[in-house]
């Protein structure tokens, strides 16, 4: 116990030297700061400048690869828009088409005629109309105002009608 007490007394008398110390340096720390100081207001405008010259620099590439990446992202999205767009209008033209074969199947089951059955309806209609109007111009007008010649018995060899010459 004894060699204790002795080390605290003997570390008692290098405390106020070590209070010293503590002292000395944080006056020169404190004396550092202000010749910093002293420079900074000295170069300070200079420094200023420089900071402002880089920080335009790096603000101007910034906005040049923010630019270049924007219009690479527009770009694949004007990309994807499309194929999405194609991809739907194939999509519509598949709907589309499964609802007309749908709406045929149906309105052939109630027995409405298609559009091609109509047009083929047409055609012969005019194909028909045609070969009447050939027949009216070559046969001969009928007269009206005969008079009716009674009927006599014929036999089946006349009422053949005469062979016709070749022209």
């Amino acid at each position: 116990m004894v060699k204790k007490l002795q080390k605290m007394s003997a570390d008692k008398a290098a405390t106020p030297h070590l209070a010293d110390a503590v002292k000395e340096s944080a006056q020169q720390i404190w004396l550092a700061g202000l010749g910093a100081f002293s420079k900074a207001q000295e170069g300070g405008g200079k420094v200023f400048e420089s900071l402002m010259k880089e920080g335009l620099t790096i603000q101007r590439k910034t906005q040049a690869v923010a630019e270049e990446k924007l219009t690479e992202a527009t770009s694949k999205m004007a990309n994807m828009a499309g194929d999405i767009q194609s991809k739907a209008g194939q999509q519509w033209d598949k709907l589309e088409n499964i609802f007309e074969d749908r709406v045929a199947k149906a309105l052939h089951k109630l027995g409405v005629p298609s559009a091609k059955d109509v047009d083929a309806l047409v055609a012969r209609i005019d194909e028909l109309t045609k070969s009447v109007q050939k027949m009216g111009t070559k046969a001969p007008a009928a007269k009206t105002t005969a008079k009716p010649v009674a009927k006599k018995a014929v036999s089946p060899a006349a009422k053949r009608p005469a062979a016709r010459k070749s022209a």
